[in-house]
Formats: structure tokens, sequence, C-alpha cells
């Protein structure tokens, strides 16, 4: 089916105190085994990509973006395009030729006001040209080497009154926040701060997002699901199943040459990875925490419309 908006999956996974996963992507590989792995689910995904991952495409976002539209048209479940942690403004501004409905703009590694300009002034031009836009308050941290926060540090996690002003006056559609997950994690150990996550979601009336997913263990990520968290971002454990899959497969036959023949072990492994995930976050099995507050009321969005060209809202 074609392309949908990723405004439309995260409306109606809040609406059913359910969340979105979303798979960073970076070869054909990795957008076929989500597509798999949420059919097998019979969930809706969101398929990411990353400026990282544009970058090791040659710094050209269209050919894994066709690709992923190509193969969601022939997938049987929902699929929206979202281009994450942009700070490229060039790369913002082709968002909408690529076919995604949503970015995430990168600016968390900024001062807090140079974070909220930046993100403001992304989100009148992804609005003007049709798209929802991520903005990310807190530190994450673990991208491109980053050195893990420390836990306790106020500024490692999101504050949420900080949140509720920040969304009021960035005008973002979604929030990443920081509640003790990190980028790059290879192993699901991550404990959540689920009394914050439960302040947040008091305080702040648009979707709050997941970074850092994978080092989540299953337990805890059913959790944040049901205490607020909409999105759930998901890469590292993508890769973790894919290189496993074809180190496999190398090991036990090392005069294979055929890259099908490796590469489809890794894409299985994926697919296999993507459905239990997908399946999880999408509506997460009752737990002992207390029921998922309802969320304040957002603020009106308009109506997804086609981009508009020629704007002259400018991104960051």
């Amino acid at each position: 089916m074609p392309l949908v908006a990723a405004a439309g999956l995260l409306t109606a996974a809040r609406e059913r105190r359910g969340a979105v996963a979303a798979f960073n992507v970076i070869t054909l590989e990795h957008v076929e085994a989500v597509l798999e792995g949420a059919e097998r689910a019979g969930v809706p995904v969101i398929l990411q990509i990353s400026e990282n991952a544009v970058r090791y495409r040659r710094a050209d976002p269209l050919p894994l973006a066709r690709a992923a539209t190509a193969a969601a048209e022939a997938a049987a479940v929902p699929a929206a395009l979202h281009l994450d942690h942009v700070r490229d403004p060039e790369l913002l501004r082709r968002a909408a030729e690529a076919g995604c409905s949503s970015v995430m703009v990168d600016a968390s590694h900024l001062p807090y006001r140079d974070n909220l300009a930046a993100c403001a002034a992304a989100a009148r031009w992804a609005r003007a040209n049709g798209l929802w836009t991520e903005a990310e308050l807190g530190v994450v941290g673990g991208k491109d080497g980053e050195p893990p926060p420390d836990p306790h540090h106020p500024e490692a996690r999101t504050d949420p009154e900080a949140a509720r002003a920040f969304t009021a006056a960035s005008g973002v559609d979604a929030l990443a926040v920081a509640i003790g997950s990190r980028h790059a994690m290879t192993t699901p150990v991550a404990a959540l701060d689920h009394a914050l996550l439960a302040r947040l979601a008091e305080r702040v009336p648009v979707p709050l997002v997941l970074h850092g997913s994978s080092g989540v263990p299953a337990a805890e990520l059913a959790a944040a699901v049901r205490g607020g968290i909409t999105k759930v971002n998901i890469g590292t454990a993508l890769n973790v199943a894919l290189t496993t899959g074809v180190r496999a497969a190398l090991v036990g036959d090392t005069e294979v040459v055929d890259p099908r023949r490796w590469l489809a072990d890794g894409r299985s492994a994926m697919a296999a990875t993507a459905a239990r995930l997908a399946a999880l976050v999408h509506r997460p099995p009752p737990g002992p925490e207390a029921p998922r507050p309802a969320p304040p009321v957002a603020r009106p969005h308009p109506t997804p419309h086609p981009p508009a060209r020629g704007s002259d809202e400018e991104p960051p």
C-alpha cells in the first residue's frame, strides 16, 4: 500500500494506548526485514533513514528512500517514512522530496535556547511543507562515539516543565525524551525512570518518543509504552541481528561467495527481531504499573497536505 503519514500512525497509537515501532534502516535488507517483521506481527511501522545512513549512502537520501517507498507499497501493513537525527539544513530541505512525512531535528546537543530556536525554525518550515517535526530535549547520548551521560546529572534527564515550555514555544509535533536509555547499546540493560516518564506524560501535549530502545529490556519497554511513550526508535537491535546472522553463515560455510546466501540469514534474523519488537510496543501486555495517564489536550494540527514547493519558510 502507499506510504502513510507518521502523524496518523502516532495519533492512532495514542488512542489505543500503545506505540509505533520506528526502525532505522541502512540497506535494502533492513527495509525488507522490517516490513516482513511488521507483516508477521500485523502492525504498522515507521521506516527511518538517519543522517548517518544518508552519509553512508554517499550523501544522497533518494536511492534508499525510493527503495523503501517501493517496498512499502508492496507490503501488507501501513508504513511511514521518517528522516531521523537531522543536523544538516540542506538534508532537512530534502525530506519531502524523499517521501518522508516526518523529520527529527537533532539539536539537543546545543544549549537550550539554541535547540529551541533551531527546532522552532524547522517546525515552521516542516509545517509549511506538510511534515511533522520531532525534537529532542535532554541528553540521550551514545551517537557518533559520544560518551554516555551521567544518569545522575540533572541535564541527562528531560525536565517536565522545560519539556512543556519547549513544545509550546517550538511548535514541534513530537518530543524525544531522556529517561535512562542511550543510543548504540548492544545489550538490553538500561533501566528507565518511569516516575519521570509519568510526569512528562502529564505535562507534554505531544507524543513522546524513546530513543535508544535497543538497550531497553522488553519488560521495561512495555512499561514505558504503558506509561506514555508513543514512538519507539530501534536501530542497533537490527544491526546486532544482521551481524550475528551473517557471521554465523560465514563461519558455517567458509567457501561461500554468493552474498545472497549470507545476507539472507542476516535479513531473516532482522525480520524476527522486528516482528518481536513491533508486536511488543503496538499494544504491550498489562503490567503492575499504574495505567498511562490521559495525555494533555494536543493543539490542533492541520491536515497533512502536499509539500509547498518554494515556501519562504527556511529551516535552520
